[in-house]
């Protein structure tokens, strides 16, 4: 099992008869399990908690499981709640299902989770936290080969009608869940890997402080100008940026990752936006300028990034690429060779900036860093 969620998709936990509530010490059988939930929540790794998973979930999220006032094994009704129709998975479902129950203990969701199937002796049956990981208290998914290795009473011999029951559902669900993960999985990768980092970042990379400076300096930026600093991580630009704005302009900066805007907050940062640097809640020409460290190598698709960058940014308005290394040093470090499908790399920047309604208008390649500067063009600029 990992010990961090940095390479992981996705985590469906299932069941086994262990009590979720015995689990909270570190010597504990579960306890590696609550740990990768724990660290999976924080990252917005997508989860799927089954039985005890949804037990497991409910304790990594601050939540509780305990023992029932009484067994529930074998086929039973449970109720959606009002608010599934919002909910990604669930909404559309039957307000009744019949599912297979095998469970002596209950849960109690954390705070803010949202509830979204109950039964009247076990009134949390399933629920989600935030808006990526979600407990079945039940079995929605059995099937003949779960219900025949039962040894209660009951559930292999109601199998045969039973189990045709919940197959709508089940697959709607977990063709939701694959679904979601797919859409997700870039932007996870990202969560999972700098989630982790986060709070040692600046501690490890604050000496390139006066770097960025210098590069913030290149964007010839004005008094009372606005500016944004997407992919900012634990925003060590934002500073450097406000000194040239002053106090009358507006500097912003957007992350994927919660942890590294947390980061920034702690450092004092302000302006701080989680967003999807492809998808960013800004109206168009909105912004004089966009600075970006770092980010358009590692986005999905490097040419959709500098076109929404060019939506934002009003024509005249300059965008500035930066990074502390130069491309061969990051590449020596990495023990690879210059990749030649590299977006950075000028024979690509160039035509993929133009295309997209940028105009290059300064492109430094040096040992030491690397910088690439581009104004907004007043032309027009064809859609996707």
């Amino acid at each position: 099992m990992p010990s961090a969620p940095a390479g992981l998709a996705a985590l469906v936990v299932t069941g086994e008869p262990t009590a979720a509530y015995e689990d909270a010490s570190s010597s504990a059988p579960c306890a590696a399990e609550l740990a990768l939930l724990r660290a999976a929540l924080e990252a917005e790794v997508p989860v799927l908690g089954l039985c005890l998973g949804a037990r497991l979930l409910a304790v990594a999220g601050g939540g509780t499981a305990r023992p029932g006032e009484a067994p529930r094994i074998g086929w039973g009704e449970v109720r959606t709640a009002p608010g599934t129709p919002a909910d990604p998975l669930f909404a559309g479902l039957p307000e009744r299902l019949r599912v297979l129950h095998r469970h002596g203990d209950t849960v109690d969701p954390p705070a803010g989770a949202a509830l979204l199937a109950s039964c009247d002796s076990h009134p949390a049956q399933a629920f989600r936290i935030g808006a990526t990981a979600w407990g079945l208290h039940f079995h929605l998914e059995g099937h003949r080969a779960t219900a025949g290795t039962s040894t209660a009473p009951g559930p292999e011999e109601a199998a045969p009608g039973e189990l045709m029951s919940p197959a709508p559902p089940r697959d709607q669900l977990y063709e939701r869940f694959a679904t979601l993960v797919a859409s997700r999985s870039v932007g996870t990768a990202t969560r999972a890997f700098f989630t982790s980092r986060a709070a040692t970042w600046e501690e490890r990379f604050g000496a390139d402080g006066p770097r960025y400076a210098a590069a913030v300096s290149r964007m010839g930026l004005r008094a009372g100008q606005r500016v944004l600093d997407v992919g900012c991580g634990s925003g060590r630009a934002l500073p450097a940026l406000r000194a040239e704005v002053g106090v009358g302009g507006v500097v912003l900066g957007a992350d994927l990752t919660p942890a590294m805007l947390a980061a920034a907050a702690r450092d004092g940062r302000t302006g701080l936006l989680l967003a999807d640097a492809c998808r960013l809640p800004l109206r168009g020409g909105s912004l004089d300028g966009i600075f970006s460290a770092g980010l358009v190598g590692h986005v999905p698709d490097p040419v959709a990034a500098l076109r929404e960058w060019a939506r934002v940014t009003a024509p005249g308005g300059v965008l500035l690429l930066f990074h502390p290394s130069g491309r061969a040093e990051r590449a020596a470090r990495h023990g690879r060779p210059l990749d030649p499908a590299d977006p950075l790399a000028r024979e690509n920047l160039r035509p993929a900036l133009h295309a997209t309604g940028w105009d290059l208008a300064c492109y430094e390649d040096a040992a030491h860093h690397f910088l690439a500067r581009a104004v907004r063009a007043v032309r027009a600029v064809r859609a996707g």
